[in-house]
């Protein structure tokens, strides 16, 4: 509910701050930023630092912290501020946009650019619903199409080198996704089972070295959230998210079956099967 006044709130710690923005501490609302916009929309405790939405409490710092990763924070803060919103999405947008035209250029059959401009279509579509339901959302959909891309391309790679470099961009991409949503976190699942079986499969000592490069650049694109954890919460791996988002690991049907009916399954089904086209049309050019 107050997600879009907390993210222009952590865009203006950045603008205010540069890179120690990453320190979300609630005292350092000293201009009165984020009271103002609460006060705006009429929050009845506006002026109450601890019952600030989107802060949690820390035990280990006692601050109270703001509760995301500061990717989505900082890419607002790119714009200039009272016009940020729109900027993001729009580039957002245009850069969808352009791997659209750049998937439809590729095909080389009639069914293959229907194929690619109904895809293309359902991207652009996406970009207007779920992405406006949270500005983390639009980046998010960015690094997802980029990391799709650069996927097709690895599967499809000959060079060594070509392969191995390519496993580290797309594991800095999905590590580059966690600074923007905590749960692309489980993207890099199916990279590491991925590599996993396949080492299994082959006993390659190529395979080995994919999955190395790839964890280490997977590490090295989250490293910003991991440096706000350690800032915010005391330890790189503690999230700032309170009790009320976290619980224990647990296993219930009726919340795969959620999963299943949300928007989330249909993209993840629509990624596999981009990726799916992009090596196909990619294979039709090679041949």
């Amino acid at each position: 509910m107050y997600d879009d006044i907390c993210y222009l709130r952590q865009a203006h710690l950045f603008q205010k701050f540069g890179l120690d923005g990453l320190n979300t501490d609630i005292s350092r609302d000293d201009d009165h930023y984020l009271a103002a916009k609460l006060k705006a929309i009429g929050l009845a405790a506006w002026s109450d630092p601890a019952a600030a939405p989107c802060h949690s409490l820390m035990p280990a710092t006692q601050r109270r912290v703001m509760q995301y990763p500061p990717g989505t924070g900082f890419a607002l803060a790119l714009f200039p501020a009272g016009f940020q919103v729109i900027p993001l999405y729009v580039l957002a947008t245009v850069v969808v946009f352009g791997f659209v035209l750049l998937a439809i250029s590729l095909a080389r059959t009639g069914p293959a650019i229907l194929l690619a401009t109904g895809f293309g279509c359902l991207a652009l579509y996406l970009m207007i619903n779920p992405t406006k339901a949270s500005y983390s959302m639009a980046p998010t959909m960015v690094i997802c199409v980029l990391a799709g891309f650069f996927t097709a391309r690895l599967f499809a790679a000959e060079p060594r080198w070509h392969r191995l470099v390519l496993s580290a961009l797309v594991g800095f991409l999905i590590g580059l996704a966690v600074n923007f949503r905590l749960p692309n976190l489980l993207l890099s699942s199916g990279y590491f089972l991925f590599f996993f079986v396949s080492f299994l499969i082959n006993r390659k000592i190529e395979t080995v070295l994919q999955g190395l490069l790839f964890g280490v650049a997977f590490l090295a694109g989250m490293a910003p959230t991991l440096l706000a954890n350690a800032i915010n919460a005391g330890s790189p791996f503690t999230t700032t998210y309170g009790a009320a988002d976290t619980v224990p690991p647990d296993f219930d049907f009726g919340v795969i079956w959620q999963y299943v009916a949300d928007m989330q399954f249909v993209l993840l089904v629509l990624a596999a099967l981009w990726t799916a086209l992009i090596l196909r049309l990619k294979s039709r050019v090679t041949a």
